[in-house]
């Protein structure tokens, strides 16, 4: 078992990762500079993705069928800032959400990197 397999079983599965990302996503759209990325998106799809994307980096036994990220934030203009911004509150969501610093920190190393293909699409 791999240790990222072993992340997604530890913090409690799906149910925990839906706990993790819809506290997370009442951070992100509480939050006026983050706000108009979301404007006219479909939430329960963003979740569906969200949840399948933190389930497939946390090891977990889903595949991430999303949009590739390069593809999926094109003509954003997301900044630093935001993404800083969208990457702190996930940390948030998963220690309020009980998972343990070492997984927490595992799951934002797979975040970070993908800052260059979120960052200025």
């Amino acid at each position: 078992m791999s240790d990222s397999q072993s992340i997604y079983a530890t913090i409690g599965g799906q149910e925990a990762v839906e706990a993790v990302v819809s506290d997370f996503y009442d951070r992100v759209f509480d939050d006026p500079v983050l706000e108009p990325y979301f404007e006219g998106v479909d939430r329960e799809a963003l979740y569906a993705h969200q949840v399948q994307f933190i389930s497939a980096v946390a090891g977990g036994p889903v595949s991430y069928d999303g949009a590739d990220m390069r593809a999926a934030h094109e003509g954003m203009g997301v900044t630093e800032e935001a993404f800083g911004r969208v990457a702190t509150y996930l940390a948030e969501a998963l220690r309020e959400n009980g998972v343990a610093e070492a997984n927490v920190e595992t799951i934002l190393d797979e975040v970070g990197a993908l800052e260059p293909d979120v960052v200025g699409q």
